[in-house]
């Protein structure tokens, strides 16, 4: 009797917690023209889409096959469904900080830019710095830098700090060089140069490691600055369906208004992030990469490492010296020996390494470093050059022996087409932007943009994947038409390949079941596009985790 009693209390005791706990509910998106990358890399198509209260793929439905009872379900009115887009090397903070500030990346002259300054400066009286950023001498035609006696000529009574596009050059005015008390007896930083005038005054542009001359006196934002840009970076990825992103030298302060907007229940996009330093590592992720946060919105597993500067302004270190400029051959950021203890140093503790390097000079000094650091350091180790712009067609066999990430943006290649043919000149271009050839070898790709130094914008990257063309049709035939990629390979460096870059795989990338439902429904089909089409493509909403975040 006594068990029999025992009984029943349990059967109600369970009967009760049913009824309290809220029924689990399965969401089908129906009537869609699916396509994602499978687990071996090939397209899946399908026109149904399920997943659960906890935003996870449950299953992908064939056409025809049976539909499943659901709690909800939706229709897709037959729109294209695509994974989200994933960028593989943005700058969070900075695509919010360029949508708040100066955005000089559409000038076409000097003079252009020069107007665009002084009307900003006059329609915001009260701030205390001019800051902006995207100005490009070479899109200009100017043939040289701009100088601060031009910027004078438009704004002389505050500090102007001007970022160039390439994110390795500032321009700034008299008085900002004033204020930072740089003259013509402060010496070039190690890795940094000051463009100087025939009496070896600072003329106004300052390179690489030379910006913190003047950074160091430019006033910090504030947590409510940095909040309200966070959330205009969020608004300007995921106008252009990003869902996730790595976030290429994530500061600590960044860090912080990430986990802020988390805490407050703001984070959307997911963060991939990679430390600015081992001082932010150390603090953030301690002795290994950290836990996913926020279900899978944010993540430090690596750090950022800078070895070389940039084309546009002759920092990118090269084999040999520039074509237009003889006397040079670069800014190398790290000698040999640093870069391979601070690729040590992180591997120790099983962090990535994501290497930035341009010129051929610097991706042949990571791959040598990959090789003798993969004696002593196995396993899965995704060892990552971020650019990987100029590559000796002799040094690109390294990239697929260690299985190296080429993390690439398409859209460097067409902003860059004409001046890369300067710099290097016509018979040093084999290698330049080499997408297919890093293939062949064996090597992978991650695509990205660099936001804000390119546009956030996937589809115009996949446009340009394939065809090596500009927005324009530019060149006719494409420029090195060789190195282009398939449709399939340019939708999978934007998802799939995006996510295993940044070890993410099994989580989001690819809408099977078991990873997060984030998902775009377009007014278009990829796959089947032009690159024209693919460039109009129209984003008609926008999910993460399950969650419509973005159209009606």
């Amino acid at each position: 009797m006594i068990m029999l009693r025992l009984t029943l209390r349990a059967v109600l005791a369970t009967s009760l917690l049913a009824l309290a706990a809220p029924a689990l509910a399965d969401t089908l998106v129906d009537n869609v023209d699916g396509v994602t990358i499978d687990a071996e890399g090939k397209v899946l198509r399908f026109t149904g889409l399920v997943f659960d209260d906890d935003g996870k793929v449950v299953q992908v439905l064939a056409r025809g096959e049976e539909r499943p009872r659901v709690d909800y379900r939706l229709d897709g009115e037959g729109r294209v469904m695509l994974p989200g887009m994933i960028d593989a090397h943005v700058h969070v903070m900075d695509i919010g900080f360029a949508a708040l500030t100066l955005d000089l990346s559409d000038t076409t002259s000097l003079e252009d830019a020069l107007a665009r300054i002084r009307t900003f400066a006059g329609e915001n009286p009260g701030r205390p710095w001019i800051l902006g950023r995207g100005w490009n001498q070479e899109k200009w035609g100017l043939g040289r830098f701009p100088t601060a006696a031009e910027l004078d000529a438009v704004v002389a009574d505050r500090p102007v700090w001007l970022e160039r596009a390439d994110n390795h050059a500032k321009w700034a005015n008299s008085l900002a060089i004033q204020t930072a008390g740089v003259t013509a007896k402060t010496p070039d930083p190690a890795g940094g140069k000051v463009i100087r005038d025939a009496r070896g005054n600072p003329s106004g542009v300052f390179v690489d490691k030379a910006m913190a001359l003047i950074e160091e006196v430019v006033p910090p934002p504030r947590p409510e600055d940095r909040d309200l840009a966070f959330a205009k970076a969020q608004e300007v990825l995921l106008g252009y369906g990003v869902t996730a992103v790595a976030d290429m030298g994530t500061e600590m302060a960044d860090w912080t208004t990430f986990r802020r907007a988390g805490d407050a229940g703001r984070l959307q996009i997911r963060i991939m992030a990679y430390a600015d330093g081992f001082e932010t590592l150390e603090l953030v992720a301690g002795s290994g990469p950290s836990r996913w946060l926020y279900d899978d919105r944010l993540r430090m597993g690596g750090i950022k490492l800078y070895l070389d500067g940039a084309l546009g302004s002759r920092g990118a270190s090269l084999k040999e010296p520039y074509h237009d400029d003889p006397g040079a051959k670069g800014l190398p950021l790290l000698t040999p020996a640093q870069l391979r203890n601070l690729m040590s140093r992180a591997a120790m503790d099983n962090f990535q390494t994501a290497v930035h390097a341009i010129g051929d000079a610097a991706n042949a000094e990571v791959l040598a470093a990959v090789e003798e650091l993969a004696e002593t350091y196995d396993g899965d180790r995704r060892w990552r050059i971020e650019h990987a712009q100029i590559v000796d067609p002799a040094d690109l066999p390294l990239l697929g022996k260690h299985g190296v990430i080429a993390s690439m943006q398409p859209l460097h290649q067409t902003s860059d087409r004409l001046m890369a043919e300067v710099r290097l000149g016509p018979d040093r271009l084999e290698g330049a932007y080499p997408w297919r050839s890093v293939l062949k070898v064996g090597g992978r790709l991650a695509f990205g943009s660099d936001a804000p130094v390119e546009p956030a914008d996937p589809f115009a990257g996949m446009a340009a994947a394939i065809s090596r063309t500009d927005a324009k049709g530019e060149p006719f035939g494409g420029w090195l038409p060789q190195e282009t990629v398939s449709r399939e390979t340019a939708l999978a460096g934007f998802t799939a390949d995006a996510a295993f870059a940044g070890f993410a795989e099994g989580r989001f990338g690819r809408l099977v079941p078991g990873e997060r439902a984030d998902f775009l429904l377009v007014d278009r089909d990829p796959l089947f596009a032009s690159p024209d089409e693919i460039r109009q493509t129209k984003i008609m909403q926008v999910w993460i985790g399950g969650v419509r975040v973005r159209g009606e």
